[in-house]
């Protein structure tokens, strides 16, 4: 058997170009790693880093080797790259066998495989599914009786009951993120909040304890962990393969466990001593358990920004969220990184079921009095599989699932799934939430803008905070004539925005210019997508 494995295009801003700044993907990584090391011959294309339309591209992969099974996974966001790459693998002459996994099929089963005509779905976790399904295929055997699957039999779709959630998450191999061109996505790197540094993401633990309302998980409440041995391993390994100076951990909770967590510092630290370097890195916390003992623990073992969810500062908004946390918690969390110079990302977002006028002021009162544009504030929104988007199906807010999954599930769209809000009392407040995110204290001119290369540039600008002077060297910048790029300040370790000041104009009238936006966005979404 040959099989290909196929990382979709994630942007369609791109267009057809080669693109390198998206968030590199776990599941598939996960799932080469688990197929090579079975002994398969497996190979992969990863289409963000090719020039040209998917079409021509697959097209042309599946003419010049004949595979026979290509896989392919992705989220709902993905949608229309996935359908094009499924019926391009259905409808070429080499007839390959296609499997589809991710949170695309596994938050959606029932509609997404009456839509995509791929020929075996993986529900849920895939790393043993997957060898299970090729094991029988190369044996010629029925998949009937494989755990977590779907798959068409004459016109009917066959789900299999779950497969259950992987207990031992060491017993898997690391994800082999070389095998999509990795390197190629550090050589080309955007700026951001961990700057030009090559930065490496980490894994250390799947599922969640927590079911907040606004989230999916396809594991739901059984939360499993890496012991810190094998993170450790991993990161070792990704210094000699990548020469990394930065990483981060992309767990939710990585700190709900405090002997976890400074046992994991305590090897950073052994790890930067035993190689010479100075490991950057950032992790999530929970507000639950933090404290200026954890933050100096932190920034002891070179840790330089910690992520929250806050979500709201009103406690009955929380409690309706299922979010576990308190708005003392919160508040305490935001002063103890303030007071230890702590970089820290978190955002408030509106919209859940129980908000009200009254609960939006609370927390945007609070936010305007002691986040310092530090905190991003945005919209709730309704993901596939999640609590609140299974409300808006049955409230009749999302009244086609697959028209807006496929059309309407990017950010842009914002809708009110409130129960106390009229929509007019909801539109004033998307005003008054765009307003202070455009105004606040965050956005600074560059005082100079110096091109070192194609594309890359110097950039200088006080920090809007300590107005001391910063500098970004070797910077991408996509469009010299508007652009934006976040970075953290030097000298006092707050989040601001590098900008032109045609951003910066824009920025001021964020909510003048919302209605012409919203038709350029469409617009744009429309060409881009027949495009891809």
């Amino acid at each position: 058997m040959k099989i290909l494995l196929v990382m979709p295009r994630y942007s369609y801003e791109s267009g057809i170009k080669p693109n390198y700044n998206y968030s590199f993907p776990f599941g598939l990584s996960y799932i080469y790693a688990v197929i090579k090391k079975a002994g398969y011959d497996l190979e992969t294309y990863n289409l963000n880093h090719e020039e040209g339309h998917v079409k021509d591209l697959m097209e042309k992969k599946l003419s010049d080797t004949k595979y026979d099974v290509v896989g392919i996974g992705g989220m709902s966001i993905d949608y229309l790259v996935i359908e094009k790459i499924i019926n391009i693998c259905k409808s070429h002459s080499s007839k390959p066998l296609v499997i589809l996994g991710g949170s695309i099929i596994t938050s959606s089963k029932q509609l997404i495989s009456k839509n995509l005509n791929f020929d075996i779905g993986v529900i849920g976790e895939g790393d043993e599914t997957i060898l299970k399904i090729l094991k029988n295929l190369k044996d010629k055997k029925s998949i009937e009786n494989i755990k977590g699957i779907c798959y068409k039999k004459e016109k009917e779709i066959i789900f299999t009951p779950p497969r259950e959630p992987i207990s031992d998450l060491d017993a898997l191999p690391f994800p082999d993120y070389g095998a999509f061109e990795f390197d190629k996505v550090l050589d080309n790197l955007t700026p951001g909040l961990v700057s030009n540094l090559r930065t490496y993401p980490v894994l250390g633990s799947r599922g969640c304890p927590f079911q907040c309302t606004f989230c999916y998980h396809s594991t739901g409440p059984i939360y499993r962990v890496r012991s810190v041995k094998n993170i450790i391993k991993e990161i070792e390994f990704a210094i000699g393969r990548y020469k990394i100076e930065s990483f981060y951990l992309s767990d939710d909770l990585f700190a709900v466990q405090k002997d976890r967590l400074y046992e994991f510092c305590k090897e950073i630290k052994k790890l930067n001593e035993k190689y010479s370097l100075d490991l950057k890195w950032m992790c999530q916390l929970w507000v639950g358990v933090v404290d200026k003992e954890m933050i100096e623990v932190l920034k002891d073992a070179g840790c330089n920004i910690v992520g929250f969810g806050f979500e709201s500062y009103n406690d009955e908004v929380l409690k309706s969220m299922k979010k576990p946390i308190t708005h003392q918690q919160i508040n305490y969390a935001i002063k103890t990184c303030f007071e230890s110079k702590m970089t820290f990302i978190g955002n408030f977002i509106f919209g859940d079921l129980a908000e009200t006028k009254e609960t939006a002021k609370e927390t945007l009162n609070y936010w305007k009095e002691n986040c310092k544009g530090q905190v991003k504030l945005f919209f709730i929104h309704p993901y596939p599989g999640s609590e609140i988007y299974e409300s808006c199906l049955k409230r009749g807010i999302i009244k086609d699932e697959l028209n807006f999954i496929k059309n309407e599930i990017q950010h842009t769209n914002i809708r009110n799934m409130t129960l106390n809000m009229s929509d007019k009392e909801f539109e004033e407040l998307k005003k008054e939430v765009y307003k202070l995110t455009s105004k606040g204290p965050i956005y600074s001119i560059c005082s100079r803008i110096e091109k070192e290369k194609e594309g890359r540039y110097e950039l200088r600008a006080k920090c809007p905070n300590c107005e001391k002077e910063n500098v970004i060297k070797n910077c991408l910048v996509r469009n010299r004539k508007v652009f934006s790029v976040q970075t953290i300040c030097t000298h006092c370790g707050m989040k601001f925005y590098m900008c032109n000041r045609i951003y910066k104009f824009t920025m001021n009238h964020y909510v003048g210019l919302d209605s012409i936006r919203k038709k350029y966005l469409s617009l744009r979404d429309k060409f881009l997508k027949s495009r891809i």
